[in-house]
């Protein structure tokens, strides 16, 4: 249904303002005037995983408690859910990460930016009575390295700033952006790549192979339309794969060819093996495969 991205400088209130956003979230889908779909809101943070504030000391342990949060946050994203994600998402490319992997969940996403000024921040973080505090060395650090969200970027928007001194959140606007705002549909970075089929490596060599075969032994040399009627590979052929061709008149050698054939097979097998971003389904079937070859030829016959 939705993401909540919270977002903040260490010990600037994250969790408490989390905490409020659930809350309010709560209460409107319980209201009795509420009559959309039955949605649950959950804050996922990293208290929640147990992931301590030393995870943030270096690189070496920021990195996979990042991917253990964002393998979470994928695992919790629904479309009966509001997950709010509460941790301190500081870099703009994490962010953007998120905002791929909700689009590509087709869910609606806000940013809630939580300011404190650094001096309060920092005296909240030493303040801190659970244990859960950064070392003085790490919060100068993450200070440093912070980027603000903007909501010139359409990952961080829309974009809710609360500040430390408001009492409240900006419930309202929140509940709208989650429940009325647009859905915006999975772009080329979150597309769900195509996978060809199992024998389609065999087919695309297959094919190829008795096209150039049959075409050395009838191509005349005078030019013009080609016929080819091709054994199929497949199990239960029904009748022979016909295929045609427009030559010029010249005289083609098997050399020719399987430089040819070699190249179309060459540029395709990547396509096999990485998967395509095409627009709807790619079609790897001997008939597909013989008119693209055939198309290849005549364009570089010539």
């Amino acid at each position: 249904m939705a993401l909540v991205t919270i977002t903040g400088y260490p010990s600037s209130g994250k969790s408490t303002r989390a905490s409020q956003i659930k809350a309010y979230l709560d209460t409107k889908l319980a209201a009795d005037e509420y009559d959309g779909p039955k949605l649950t809101v959950e804050i996922l943070s990293d208290d929640g995983l147990n992931l301590p504030r030393s995870a943030y000391n270096d690189s070496r342990s920021e990195k996979p408690a990042r991917g253990a949060l964002f393998t979470s946050m994928q695992r919790q994203m629904a479309a009966d859910k509001i997950l709010i994600v509460d941790s301190l998402n500081y870099i703009k490319g994490f962010r953007y990460q998120m905002y791929c992997a909700a689009r590509e969940m087709k869910l609606r996403v806000c940013t809630v930016f939580v300011v404190a000024s650094p001096e309060v921040a920092r005296e909240w973080n030493i303040d801190r009575q659970d244990g859960c505090f950064y070392e003085t060395e790490t919060f100068d650090n993450l200070l440093m390295r912070y980027e603000e969200p903007s909501s010139m970027v359409r990952w961080d928007s829309p974009l809710f700033t609360i500040f430390w001194t408001d009492a409240d959140i900006p419930g309202e606007g929140i509940w709208d952006a989650l429940t009325k705002g647009v859905v915006k549909p999975p772009n080329a970075a979150s597309l769900s790549v195509a996978k060809a089929p199992t024998d389609a490596l065999h087919t695309l060599e297959q094919t190829t192979a008795s096209i150039a075969s049959h075409l050395f032994s009838e191509a005349s040399g005078s030019g013009g339309k080609v016929l080819l009627s091709l054994p199929s590979s497949s199990p239960f052929p029904s009748e022979p794969l016909k295929v045609e061709l427009n030559l010029l008149p010249r005289t083609i050698t098997l050399a020719e060819l399987q430089r040819l054939k070699r190249q179309f097979v060459t540029i395709h097998k990547k396509a096999i093996t990485l998967g395509s971003t095409e627009k709807g389904l790619v079609d790897w079937s001997e008939e597909s495969v013989a008119s693209k070859f055939c198309t290849f030829l005549e364009e570089h016959l010539v």
